[in-house]
């Protein structure tokens, strides 16, 4: 029983972690969504990118922004990584405002 247990006990430890680890990232990537929401309409407002950028900062640290401005509608863009054991991934999050809006 005891080798079963020492055999089993680092593929539990795995699972465990790899869990852990996507319930990080899918938090990491929902705070991002509504940074780039807060983003954007700060960008509609007329606030500049590095207020945006700061902005979405305080969201998710470490989250870049790229700004896309279409004429009457702005865009941002963020990026971010989750860390940990996913640090290889890239989550994105894109959210669009109308110029003028208050």
């Amino acid at each position: 029983m005891t080798a079963e247990f020492a055999v089993a006990l680092p593929a539990i430890a795995l699972v465990l972690a790899a869990s852990l680890a996507s319930v990080h990232a899918v938090a990491v990537q929902v705070r991002l969504a509504d940074a780039a929401a807060d983003a954007a309409r700060a960008l509609g407002r007329g606030e500049t990118s590095a207020v945006a950028a700061g902005i979405a900062a305080r969201h998710v640290r470490g989250a870049g922004l790229a700004v896309v401005d279409d004429g009457d509608v702005v865009c941002a863009r963020l990026t971010a990584r989750p860390g940990g054991l996913l640090a290889a991934l890239e989550l994105r999050a894109e959210s669009c405002a109308m110029r003028g809006g208050l």
